[in-house]
């Protein structure tokens, strides 16, 4: 009986400290509603509009580019190969920056992962060892690296190359979320300085790069304590020349300072920065506090509240040009794969021309690949066709490929038309110049991307070869 009574009084008593632990969790957390404002999650997208874009992108790019690409093998010179799952992929937002500064409760925050099974795991010490991909799914399940480079149907089968072991320090995680409906976030480790690169088992820098080079925005993220540059952070930034527009750094728990100090902090994270990042305009530097518990008392939480607002807006911005960019991507890299291709020709022409009789095919070409400017190879290709000189690319990168890849094996562009299939080189300026533009104007002016009549059927017009002689 005694027992009873004691229960009857515990279990209320027990009821009442929990709802009190609630209360006082709840006075402590942050207001989370401008986060799902700023993103316009509540928002419908029009999905048939998007799919059928994403439709035409993936056959201009089947049809008109990739034949070029692997005619000249052009993977083997830029090692990108692009797969349907990467044109279709969300965009993708990359953290990177020192151990323990706050990248994982970033996330966490973004998407309400707070006291849920599957938060990121944080902690002053370096807690993130592994790449970690958060993404949407119908439940909520943990996808292991081997399985999602083994899975044709997302954009990570190429990361397959860098070994099983690198395989094993990537997970994916999967969840329904309004947010990841629309983005992929992709938490890296952290930067530890006192740790030499190899110890990490698989090439830590060559994973970052091909990360990079598909992150359609970059978060280098530190905190007051972690402003000094070593070896491998100064190896990131080099690695992060030439997408000074994807990337945004941020100065988080900035309300453990006072204003004097973040002040101090502000100007010392841009003096060790100054050296690495050699642009005019420099990136934009978010100082907050980017965690789900409210500012500290006595800090600027109003800065810090429109610091946070600010960012969130930069990242609706991704989200809704992500078709735009998309097909952007698609047309540089168009414009990439016909300048190795006018090369390749060129270098072929060329070849053709010196070779007699009598002469050493390997004495000839050696002569032609190790000093192109003698034979007007690149300023050609500039005098006849519309390429700028700052889309060339290395001299040098041509004497690797075609010690890879002998001369012999390439046709001339001339002889790469068929009655059936046109020529390659027509079918590839079209889609720069016309068919790539049509989609993103299609999409501005918010008419229904569908395919025309003429991608479908072709319009009954013979391919016309423009080198042959009349």
């Amino acid at each position: 009986m005694k027992v009873l009574v004691s229960l009857c009084v515990f279990v209320p008593l027990l009821a009442l400290a929990t709802a009190e632990e609630e209360a006082v969790l709840e006075s402590i957390l942050r207001d989370r509603s401008h986060i799902e404002e700023t993103l316009r999650l509540a928002a419908d997208e029009k999905a048939g509009d998007y799919a059928a874009a994403l439709q035409r992108l993936r056959k201009i790019y089947h049809n008109s580019i990739r034949p070029m690409e692997q005619a000249y093998k052009y993977n083997e010179l830029r090692q990108h190969e692009i797969s349907d799952g990467e044109i279709t992929s969300k965009p993708m937002v990359l953290f990177l920056g020192p151990w323990s500064v706050g990248k994982s409760s970033m996330i966490n925050y973004l998407l309400g992962l707070l006291d849920t099974p599957y938060q990121l795991y944080t902690g002053a010490e370096p807690t993130t060892s592994e790449f970690t991909v958060i993404m949407h799914g119908e439940k909520i399940r943990t996808v292991e690296g081997i399985v999602m480079a083994a899975d044709s149907s997302r954009s990570f089968s190429p990361l397959e190359k860098f070994g099983q072991n690198f395989l094993e320090k990537l997970v994916g995680i999967e969840m329904p979320h309004k947010l990841l409906e629309r983005v992929t976030f992709v938490d890296t480790p952290g930067i530890i300085e006192n740790r030499k690169q190899q110890e990490r088992g698989y090439p830590f820098n060559d994973v970052c790069q091909w990360f990079i080079d598909r992150a359609d925005l970059i978060f280098v993220v530190f905190d007051p304590t972690k402003l000094d540059v070593g070896l491998e952070l100064e190896m990131l930034f080099r690695q992060l020349k030439g997408r000074e527009s994807q990337i945004r750094i941020i100065l988080n728990k900035a309300d453990s300072l006072a204003t004097q100090d973040l002040m101090r902090v502000y100007g010392a994270l841009f003096w060790s920065l100054a050296p690495l990042i050699n642009v005019t305009e420099p990136p934009r530097v978010y100082v907050s506090s980017f965690w789900p518990y409210d500012y500290a008392p006595d800090t600027s939480r109003e800065l810090f509240k429109r610091e946070e607002i600010s960012l969130l807006e930069d990242l609706n911005q991704v989200i809704e040009n992500r078709l735009e960019n998309k097909i952007a991507f698609i047309r540089q890299h168009g414009i990439r794969v016909r300048i190795h291709a006018l090369l390749v020709d060129r270098y072929v022409q060329t070849f053709k021309e010196k070779m007699s009789f009598f002469s050493d095919p390997e004495l000839v070409f050696k002569e032609i690949v190790d000093d192109p400017d003698k034979f007007f190879i690149f300023k050609s290709i500039l005098a006849k066709t519309n390429v700028s000189k700052f889309d060339l690319p290395n001299r040098d990168a041509y004497r690797d490929f075609f010690g890879i890849n002998p001369v012999s094996s390439f046709k001339q562009l001339s002889a790469q038309c068929s009655y059936m299939g046109g020529c390659l080189l027509e079918k590839i300026e079209r889609a720069i110049t016309h068919e790539l533009p049509s989609l993103l104007g299609s999409i501005n002016s918010g008419k229904n991307p569908t395919l025309s009549s003429c991608e479908v059927t072709g319009c009954g017009e013979k391919p016309k070869n423009r080198y042959r002689r009349n």
